[in-house]
């Protein structure tokens, strides 16, 4: 685990941000000891809507990863960060304008236009929208709707890994666990084979909890980064996933990819099992 504080990365733009996630996911493999939590924000149609975003990129001292084909959002975006002295990366733009320049036609300026009759890209968007809506347990119902169920106390990657999977067009919902809340009924009604519960090692996570209260300023020998405070929540985790007999994974010492990957291949291997039964 990074000594280092976290980085935030904040990946942005006005379709699906395949393009972005993707060069942001291959940059991050090559951290894999880093502490980097990624925000993704898709769909981004106005400036308003822009700017709150960047706003909070700013107070989170993020990386801004973005792919606006809207010039006018594009435009903002630069303005913003420069005035502020936010980093941000446009890997989009000088291609757009090097092809609008040599071949002397005007872009489309359409968002996800690569995908426009794509039928897995609309599927992908419908994965995404789902996993921002069943996000954090706002809504129990989507745990009955879900392709996968993601359980874990803090700060073990419920919603990174949550967008991670929607980019591979899994509908995803996930619960945050603290031994004090009450657990939803229709967890007991998902199928156990859907859910995934993630854990990890106790000094590890005091270890991201306090870099975590020292992000925000905050003295990081806090209750919720207390080891006595981090063995009871993870003991309530590990009695619920035995209790529900799902798929247990510490994710401590694997990127978000290995982890995604193992949940990917558990299901094909069940899938494959039960079409042969």
């Amino acid at each position: 685990m990074s000594s280092h504080k976290p980085i935030n990365l904040y990946v942005i733009s006005d379709s699906v941000g395949g393009t972005a996630s993707q060069l942001g996911q291959a940059a991050m493999s090559q951290f894999p000891d880093a502490d980097i939590k990624v925000s993704a924000y898709p769909f981004i149609r106005g400036e308003d809507t822009l700017i709150s975003i960047l706003e909070k990129a700013a107070s989170d001292n993020a990386i801004v990863l973005h792919t606006f084909v809207d010039k006018n959002l594009n435009k903002a975006i630069q303005l913003f960060c420069n005035e502020y002295n936010l980093i941000c990366f446009d890997p989009l733009s000088p291609i757009i304008g090097e092809l609008e320049k040599r071949s002397e036609m005007t872009p489309l300026q359409k968002p996800g236009a690569l995908h426009l009759l794509n039928e897995t890209y609309f599927n992908r968007i419908k994965a995404i929208e789902f996993a921002v809506k069943f996000d954090d347990g706002r809504d129990p119902k989507g745990f009955l709707e879900a392709d996968i169920v993601i359980l874990g106390i803090s700060r073990t990657s419920k919603t990174p890994l949550s967008m991670f999977l929607a980019n591979q067009n899994y509908k995803v919902a996930n619960l945050p666990l603290l031994p004090e809340a009450h657990i939803p009924e229709q967890i007991f009604q998902v199928d156990p084979k859907k859910i995934v519960g993630l854990t990890s090692d106790r000094k590890a996570l005091n270890s991201i909890r306090r870099e975590r209260m020292l992000t925000y300023g905050m003295n990081p020998d806090t209750e919720y980064s207390k080891l006595d405070r981090i063995d009871r929540e993870l003991t309530f985790a590990k009695d619920l996933y035995e209790k529900l007999n799902c798929l247990v994974i510490n994710v401590s010492n694997k990127s978000i990819e290995e982890t995604a990957a193992i949940i990917i291949n558990t299901l094909q291997i069940e899938h494959k099992h039960h079409e042969q039964n």
